[in-house]
């Protein structure tokens, strides 16, 4: 590509209580990353709503939406108006019974220019996706945009080398995460410093492996379980920039509300890749058995 530099934005946000506060939320973001020359703005996961995976109930699916909707309707005129690039995480409605954890991708236009259905699918306590999500279908392509190829993922696709070398190989330009992670409230310090050092860790290394800038964009702040059962969930924020060698570039709080903005060097992927060359001395030969669930 030739542009020089590219000034992105991450909204780290709390949830606010309802989809059009949230969308209101996202609208000053937007426009504050506007008028700030921002070009591209990564938003976090599911940000219309409260993270709902921490309980399993049907009455949750009524927050689900089709794609085109309501959302992406707003959040498009915004993106034409302001002539941003916007990553935006939406719970899908694709057919009655069928729903998705889904990225949409607008191009300075109303119009989408494409989607990423999250792959990867937790079941853990307090991530009850599996019984809301779908695993997506629309495999692991970069989606072209005015400003680069976007290899956007999901949350828990962040603990999977595979999902951002295959979007590398896809020639992905960036790599882009929107995030729900938190902390157990219970759990004691040391352990909490553990997970967010993990989280952390785990996507620089995909930053370093593949040679590509990486935005991670978290939630902040705690959420009840609704079903009073669990300890609720602390989001930590912690949002970040990171280079094509795993170098920070910024990074925001982990307790507050924050537009974090930030110039990416779009030609440091070139020279790195030069003299860290990951993709020339792969041995593709004998990569077989990574399609196998285990090698016994």
């Amino acid at each position: 590509m030739t542009r020089k530099t590219l000034k992105v934005a991450l909204l780290q946000e709390t949830d606010r209580g309802s989809r059009d506060a949230n969308l209101d939320a996202i609208e000053a973001g937007l426009r504050d990353a506007a008028k700030a020359g921002v070009e591209l703005v990564l938003l976090q996961e599911l940000h219309n709503c409260p993270y709902f995976c921490q309980r399993e109930t049907v009455d949750t699916f009524d927050l689900a939406e089709t794609i085109p909707g309501p959302s992406t309707e707003r959040l498009g005129k915004l993106a034409e108006e302001l002539k941003l690039v916007v990553v935006a995480s939406l719970f899908e409605k694709r057919a009655t019974g069928l729903y998705h954890n889904t990225a949409v991708v607008f191009d300075r236009s109303r119009e989408i220019a494409g989607r990423y259905r999250k792959m990867h699918i937790p079941d853990d306590p307090a991530f009850y996706e599996k019984f809301y999500f779908t695993p997506g279908d629309l495999g692991f392509d970069p989606i072209q945009t005015s400003v680069g190829k976007l290899g956007v993922l999901v949350c828990w696709d962040q603990w999977y080398p595979e999902a951002a070398r295959l979007m590398a190989l896809a020639g992905a330009d960036l790599l882009f995460y929107p995030t729900a992670i938190g902390w157990d409230p219970t759990d004691d310090d040391a352990e909490k410093a553990r997970q967010r050092d993990a989280w952390i860790t785990v996507q620089r290394g995909h930053a370093v492996a593949n040679g590509l800038p990486l935005l991670a964009c978290n939630r902040t702040g705690f959420e009840a379980d609704p079903s009073g059962v669990g300890n609720g969930i602390q989001f930590w924020g912690s949002s970040f920039v990171a280079g094509p060698q795993g170098e920070f570039i910024a990074q925001a709080g982990t307790d507050g509300r924050e537009l974090l903005i930030v110039d990416v060097d779009m030609e440091r992927s070139e020279h790195v890749r030069r003299i860290w060359p990951f993709l020339r001395d792969r041995r593709i030969d004998a990569y077989g058995d990574l399609v196998k669930r285990f090698r016994d």
